[in-house]
């Protein structure tokens, strides 16, 4: 009886175990954010001024990453408000164009890093807080 709880417990401990390539596909994520918060104006279609003000955080696999995005910071700023200068009032205000502006913000923000450290870095770009008038 004592054997069968034996085996029992080495067969589950080491179906728990992590292999070397769990190991690999385990990824170090870690997050960039840009400060201060990016605030620019976009296309209005009133007489008024529309703006828009955004907290963005850029997610990478691997820390040592996060060297490179803060070197290129006022690239990849630059390139941000440049898009959504761009937009106009109702694609700003929303839900499917929020989500179209974050993926150019996404591919933009990775051509750059490829041209610039040979390959694309982020993995995914956030809005953390996503305000417009």
């Amino acid at each position: 009886m004592n054997r069968i709880i034996a085996v029992l417990l080495i067969a589950l401990c080491s179906s728990f175990s992590v292999t070397a390539a769990d190991k690999e596909e385990l990824a170090e994520y870690a997050y960039y954010g840009f400060e201060p918060e990016i605030v620019t104006n976009y296309i209005s279609n009133r007489k008024k001024l529309g703006y828009v003000r955004i907290s963005v955080d850029l997610m990478v696999k691997k820390p040592e990453q996060l060297v490179s995005l803060e070197r290129h910071d006022p690239l990849l700023r630059a390139a941000i408000v440049e898009i959504l200068g761009n937009q106009t009032e109702d694609k700003v205000k929303s839900l499917t164009g929020k989500e179209e502006i974050r993926r150019e913000c996404y591919e933009k923000i990775n051509q750059l890093l490829e041209q610039e450290t040979g390959q694309p870095l982020v993995v995914n770009l956030l809005f953390t807080k996503y305000l417009y008038d």
